[in-house]
């Protein structure tokens, strides 16, 4: 068999994979195993099965880098790459209006940190709001256990207003109009009232990541991805139905376990617009922060109308967790919300 033969093979292969990916991904429980390909692949691959086929000639090879084109085009939207688009002036928030608000996935609460180190790096991000995710601590076995961090919260942030609850822990230095119950267990929703009036909604967001450190070999692997499949699945429509229900401008944050090639990234881009193109960043990743290098996004920020963000960015959290921080500057632009 030619050169041109086998990449015509490989390009045949991945071309199938991503019809595959693209019909049941987000549809049926067992593709979110092969939905877990790092996002980059999906540009990665048939650029380099392209390379190969124009390099090998001939019919066959022409068809792998003709194929492989198809290909790209096809996926280059699973890639979580950010296609240019025209450079915009910024948009600077009016003096004294804007927000500014830290969503930061904790990585259990400093388990693994010194939390001498961990409280001073909050209190330095010196956020008017946080939405703060996984206050509890990990038993390592696919569970957690919550804790209670209130009174050093307290402590270290006395001009805050602080609401925890189901692992999630909201801070703001504005006053808290309500905190309003969710039908998604993993969401925890506080209204703020701002200076001007009017009022914030605050959906902070820890979507339940897709399987447990078990080996495949085993059936309690896939019955708990099957279960957790289905958990997620009750997330996005409880969190879908409380956004739709909410009558104020919202600003929706956290850690969604998603990636931009997971058939649940179409259920957070429904949800509200999706500002991550401020970054600037070609390939923006919130997780694995490593010196030049992160994995993928999990970390999304999105906002309804009436919220408008003016500048969005990923900071290094150091060595105290696993994501970075998101940081957003947030102002109410008086636009009334459409009724749902």
């Amino acid at each position: 068999m030619t050169i041109g033969a086998l990449v015509l093979w490989a390009a045949v292969l991945w071309s199938a994979y991503l019809l595959a990916h693209l019909l049941l991904n987000g549809r049926w429980w067992g593709w979110l195993l092969p939905s877990l390909a790092p996002p980059p692949l999906f540009v990665a691959v048939p650029v380099l099965l392209g390379a190969l086929g124009l390099t090998a000639g001939g019919s066959a090879g022409l068809g792998a880098a003709a194929l492989a084109a198809v290909a790209l085009v096809a996926g280059v939207g699973q890639s979580g790459l950010l296609l240019p688009r025209p450079r915009r002036g910024p948009r600077p928030a009016p003096p004294g209006e804007a927000l500014r608000l830290v969503s930061w996935n904790t990585q259990h609460w400093c388990q693994r940190t010194d939390p001498e180190r961990f409280y001073p790096f909050l209190r330095q991000l010196n956020a008017d709001v946080y939405l703060l995710q996984e206050h509890h601590h990990d038993r390592f076995d696919g569970t957690y256990a919550l804790i209670n961090e209130e009174a050093r919260l307290r402590a270290t942030f006395p001009e805050y207003g602080i609401v925890i609850a189901r692992g999630l822990v909201t801070m703001s230095r504005l006053p808290v109009a309500e905190v309003v119950g969710t039908a998604a267990q993993r969401t925890l929703r506080v209204d703020l009232r701002l200076p001007g009036g009017g009022v914030l909604a605050t959906f902070n967001v820890h979507i339940p990541v897709q399987l447990r450190l078990l080996s495949p070999l085993r059936a309690e692997f896939y019955r708990a991805v099957r279960s957790r499949a289905a958990d997620r699945e009750r997330e996005y429509r409880g969190l879908a139905s409380d956004v739709a229900d909410c009558p104020h401008p919202a600003l929706i944050a956290g850690d969604f376990n998603t990636t931009p090639a997971m058939g649940d990234a179409r259920r957070i881009t429904q949800l509200g617009a999706d500002t991550v193109h401020m970054t600037g960043r070609l390939y923006p990743a919130s997780w694995q922060p490593r010196p030049g290098m992160r994995w993928w996004r999990l970390d999304w920020v999105l906002t309804t109308p009436g919220a408008r963000v003016h500048t969005y960015r990923f900071r290094d959290p150091g060595d105290l967790s696993d994501h970075c921080v998101q940081e957003v500057t947030v102002t109410l632009d008086g636009a009334p919300r459409p009724s749902c």
